[in-house]
């Protein structure tokens, strides 16, 4: 078996350690095909993560359908109670991730994913303004989900293009994940957000599990934090996009 080696400076383990652990949430599922994670460690300076090594190349019409059905499947793996989080933090990007837990999707979402993108973006360009309108955004964020509540999914996390990929038989991999319990609609969202994936994707997706009214609101939400987050990592050429995301979604509250 062909073997992928990933290496961090030790100070920077933590963060194999969360691929590896959300490689084997994905593996346990049976619902999709991961790399399987061989092996961990740590020599002199660096810590080491090793993988099956797969040839990818770009999703097709048929791969792209197969994925759909199984990201269906995958958002069908609930935990066992309607909490919202997953038992460690872990990394989106390079950014940290927290997964503490809540009994409200809504109260998760701002909590965790937009308030601390949020805090960082205000030293990387977020005007105070609109970190302010950004925290009015959170403190009313349950109204988005008045006729709404989502089951708690296990998640893939990072779904965007470079983080997919099929066999040579066609079989569909996904790879990289940022795990944890939340709405399935995350992970389309952000699949969305960058393209890359098929339209046979989407359409298989919703034949095994059609959207509720109201996603394409919801993705915005979604999406700001992906947004927010490559804006702290890569700069201001986000900042516009982000402050129109938070535009529109408070003026749908307004409206």
């Amino acid at each position: 078996m062909a073997i992928f080696r990933k290496t961090v400076p030790l100070g920077e383990q933590d963060r194999l350690a969360a691929e590896a652990d959300g490689l084997a949430a994905l593996a346990a599922t049976g619902a999709l095909r991961v790399p399987a994670v061989l092996g961990q460690g740590q020599d002199g300076q660096h810590a080491w993560l090793e993988l099956e090594y797969f040839e990818l190349t770009a999703l097709d019409r048929l791969s792209g359908a197969r994925l759909g059905e199984q990201l269906a499947a995958l958002h069908r793996a609930y935990g066992p109670d309607d909490v919202y989080g997953w038992p460690r933090d872990n990394y989106i990007g390079m950014n940290p991730q927290s997964n503490r837990s809540h009994p409200s999707w809504a109260r998760f979402f701002a909590a965790e994913r937009l308030a601390p993108q949020l805090a960082w973006a205000s030293s990387n360009g977020l005007e105070r303004v609109w970190r302010d309108k950004g925290e009015r955004l959170c403190e009313k964020l349950g109204a988005f989900f008045l006729d709404y509540r989502p089951a708690p999914s296990l998640l893939h996390g990072d779904l965007w293009g470079g983080n997919a990929g099929r066999l040579p038989d066609g079989t569909p991999v996904v790879f990289d994940p940022a795990v944890y319990r939340g709405d399935r609609e995350t992970d389309l969202a952000m699949s969305e957000l960058f393209g890359g994936f098929p339209e046979s994707f989407y359409a298989a997706y919703r034949l095994a599990w059609p959207l509720d009214p109201g996603y394409e609101t919801r993705k915005t939400l979604y999406n700001l934090y992906h947004v927010l987050n490559h804006l702290n990592l890569f700069g201001a050429a986000y900042l516009n996009q982000a402050k129109r995301m938070i535009d529109k979604l408070l003026a749908e509250l307004r409206g």
